[in-house]
């Protein structure tokens, strides 16, 4: 059985809509259609956090609460969810407690920001967590303030955070809790016809029926790349098939020797679980966007779409992971490496899906290393992301799996500079120097905005170098400023 409508939670309200564009987007709808303009547009991307919402959906059978970009998260992917704007927090009488404590930090200005800042630690408000300096700046770290500065922001969540929450919302969660529980169903989410529409299949079956049917089909899952081909490069996508309401699709699988992340799983729920294979690589995830793309980006769709720049392929590749695809009724698995063919070409034929990625973890004489290299630290671009797994035998290096990203049309291993590190000893400083000039036979890089190709390749041997030096002098101390590995381990 199939819905041809959209169903969400406004104020405690359930909200049903049968006319939705498939490309509309949730902040278009609540300025344009219910005129609640205190949520702003700035950027368009997801970048600047001035268009962040709540978003309360039901995981593992709890009501939770994250932060979203609502510029580029279309209409349909809020079916089932409850929607927290910044005009339902408070009025002039009775402001929230955040609201309250920004206006007594004087941490507005221009005010223009504010609205998605406050909506940001209205959610840390509720989460239970820490307001100390370092856990509010993670959480802001989606949301820019060009006029204010940061610091009577933290001040206002430092005053305003305390753990307990006590607003209206504590008051109704169970009976939104009770009507998101009632709004969840099996049925297939269907929106217009067979020749536009946006569609949230209940199934794997049935979403891969449909992309089968329609091979056509943009497969969305948190929208933090397809929301920007609507709202940047403002193409018409007419055929849309979500995977937010499939069963199962989100969920990760941890054994003793691999861990399975199913394609529809955000980088925040995979965050714990990547973090226990290496904490580098859980740093890696931390500084993929800001919180809320990474509440809605997900580990499948970053790998999908193929971007030669993506911070997870390269380091999934070292690990040696492998990829599921679907088409139909039929199943294959791959390398990951091999998914990606050239700039902008995957192995992946029409209408087939990338539905999870399994990665070993790592054995005893295994060592990991990730870095990423952007301009900003956080909600950046990287112009290069290395990433290293080497197995040892006492001191010597008996294999070793080397990939970049950035450095190349697609994300790469490093062949050449591999085969020249294999046995050689950590601290053969003229072995070393040969593997890192080799990194030149495997990559010539391009010059953008980001960085110079020869930026680029010196630093990708800076990180060759910095990698194998610390796994040969067993400590981070004297080689990064933050993230030190011995406070993660």
């Amino acid at each position: 059985m199939s819905r041809n409508a959209v169903r969400f939670l406004r104020n405690g309200v359930v909200t049903e809509l049968s006319e939705v564009g498939a490309n509309e987007t949730l902040l278009d709808y609540l300025r344009l259609r219910e005129r609640a303009c205190g949520t702003k547009e700035g950027c368009g991307e997801g970048d600047c956090g001035a268009c962040t919402v709540a978003i309360g959906s039901i995981k593992n059978g709890r009501l939770v609460y994250e932060s979203i970009n609502s510029c580029i998260q279309l209409l349909g992917q809020i079916d089932g969810k409850d929607v927290i704007t910044v005009d339902d927090l408070g009025d002039r009488e009775a402001l929230h407690p955040v609201q309250r404590a920004m206006v007594d930090e004087h941490a507005s200005q221009c005010g223009f920001c504010t609205p998605g800042i406050v909506i940001s630690l209205f959610v840390l408000y509720h989460s239970g967590e820490s307001a100390d300096r370092e856990n509010v700046n993670n959480w802001l770290s989606g949301n820019l303030c060009r006029c204010t500065g940061y610091r009577p922001i933290v001040d206002a969540a430092a005053s305003a955070i305390d753990g307990k929450a006590n607003d209206a919302l504590s008051g109704r969660l169970a009976e939104t809790q009770k009507i998101l529980g009632e709004m969840q169903d099996e049925e297939d989410l269907f929106v217009g016809s067979e020749d536009r529409f946006f569609a949230a299949p209940a199934s794997i079956e049935n979403m891969l029926e449909l992309s089968a049917r329609h091979p056509d089909a943009v497969i969305l899952s948190g929208a933090t790349d397809v929301g920007l081909w609507i709202t940047k490069q403002l193409r018409d996508l007419p055929k849309i098939v979500h995977t937010g309401r499939v069963k199962g699709f989100s969920d990760i699988v941890d054994s003793v020797d691999k861990v399975r992340i199913n394609a529809g799983a955000t980088y925040e729920d995979a965050h714990s679980v990547l973090y226990s294979i290496d904490p580098d690589l859980g740093e890696v995830v931390r500084r993929i966007g800001s919180k809320p793309v990474r509440n809605s980006g997900t580990v499948g769709g970053n790998i999908a779409n193929g971007s030669p720049i993506g911070d997870m392929p390269p380091a999934l590749i070292v690990l040696g992971a492998k990829l599921e695809l679907r088409h139909d009724k039929s199943t294959r698995e791959i390398a990951l490496e091999d998914f990606f063919v050239a700039y902008g070409k995957q192995d992946r034929a029409p209408g087939e899906l990338v539905t999870a990625v399994t990665i070993p973890r790592l054995g005893s004489s295994q060592h990991f290393r990730a870095f990423k290299i952007s301009k900003r630290f956080d909600q950046d671009i990287s112009s290069v992301l290395a990433a290293f797994c080497f197995t040892l035998d006492g001191d010597v290096i008996t294999t070793a799996r080397i990939a970049y990203g950035g450095m190349a049309a697609t994300p790469k291993r490093a062949v050449t500079a591999e085969q020249a590190l294999a046995g050689v000893t950590l601290g053969d400083e003229a072995a070393i120097k040969l593997a890192v000039t080799a990194l030149t036979k495997d990559f010539t890089p391009m010059t953008d905005m980001r960085a110079s190709a020869e930026y680029r390749q010196k630093v990708a041997g800076n990180l060759l170098r910095k990698a194998l030096h610390e796994i040969r002098v067993g400590d981070t101390k004297t080689t990064r400023l933050l993230a030190h590995r011995e406070a993660s381990l």
